[in-house]
């Protein structure tokens, strides 16, 4: 990625300072150039997918800052309606690190940038750096499909991630709040979390977990034995007693004069087993099915 000539030494700095988007993307034919940009002037962006921002890590960030300078610029588009001129599309740690550092100004990229392009740029910045924790990531990405019409596919291609990635973060979205914050703060994980999604009570399991500090295997094994959510894909649903079951396997076997059997699987799904003894009663089945 460019480093906008602002010298050497940079690259050492880049995980400590973090990126934006290529400066040959953003600008195309229009001349964009580094500004100093008053902080009393910027905004933060509502749709940022990180939300959590540790003090640790803004403090680290600030005394860096006070010692070299904001060495990255931010990334900044023009609004009208609010209390703000600028609104920051990527660097938002940067900002309130120099806000920390005593700074009245930042150096910064201005561009005129709609707001779904925004919420792409800041989305691209914030999963390539490896920012967001597992919520915020889920939240992303439904709020983009959301606000930008997408679909899975499109989000894919977007930031580089399979689809299968995007569904599993994205699983944990029904999950209660106090089960959320404990993933947010690192104390119960996303695979521990994606298994108890489908239970009826994830809280209670979420601090057995924690407790008895299973692994995701022994928490699998665990909620194969509990209740689960009627709207989960793997609730059994025990909708037929074995009379009505014996009852439809008769009804059916004597209109079609074949032996039936009935298995009905989860969530409401089945399969109607009929079985033949020779080619023409194969044949007479055929018929009656397709008459």
């Amino acid at each position: 990625m460019s480093k906008f000539g602002l010298g050497r030494g940079l690259a050492d700095l880049n995980k400590e300072m973090g990126t934006i988007p290529d400066i040959s993307i953003l600008t195309g034919a229009e001349r964009v150039v580094v500004k100093k940009i008053p902080l009393s002037q910027i905004g933060a962006n509502p749709d940022q997918p990180r939300k959590k921002f540790t003090e640790a890590e803004l403090s680290d960030l600030a005394a860096s800052i006070k010692e070299k300078g904001v060495l990255q610029p931010i990334l900044l588009r023009t609004v009208s309606g609010q209390p703000y001129i600028y609104e920051i599309v990527a660097g938002e740690r940067r900002f309130r690190a120099s806000k920390l550092a005593g700074l009245t100004e930042i150096p910064a990229l201005v561009k005129q940038i709609t707001p779904e392009n925004a919420m792409e740029i800041a989305l691209i910045e914030n999963v390539q750096r490896e920012n967001l924790n597992p919520i915020e990531e889920g939240n992303a990405y439904k709020n983009i499909m959301e606000r930008c019409g997408y679909e899975l596919p499109d989000v894919a291609r977007l930031i580089g991630k399979s689809e299968s990635y995007i569904k599993n973060i994205m699983r944990l979205e029904p999950l209660p709040n106090d089960v959320k914050q404990m993933v947010e703060n690192g104390e119960l994980s996303a695979s521990h979390a994606r298994v108890i999604v489908v239970a009826e009570n994830p809280s209670e399991l979420a601090r057995i977990i924690l407790n008895k500090k299973l692994s995701v295997a022994e928490t699998e094994k665990m909620v194969k034995g509990v209740a689960r959510k009627t709207t989960s894909r793997a609730y059994v649903a025990k909708t037929i007693d074995s009379d009505a079951v014996k009852n439809i396997e008769t009804k059916i076997s004597k209109a079609l004069n074949v032996k039936v059997k009935l298995q009905e699987k989860r969530g409401g799904a089945g399969n109607i087993i009929l079985s033949f003894s020779t080619r023409l009663q194969l044949q007479e089945l055929v018929d009656k099915l397709t008459r």
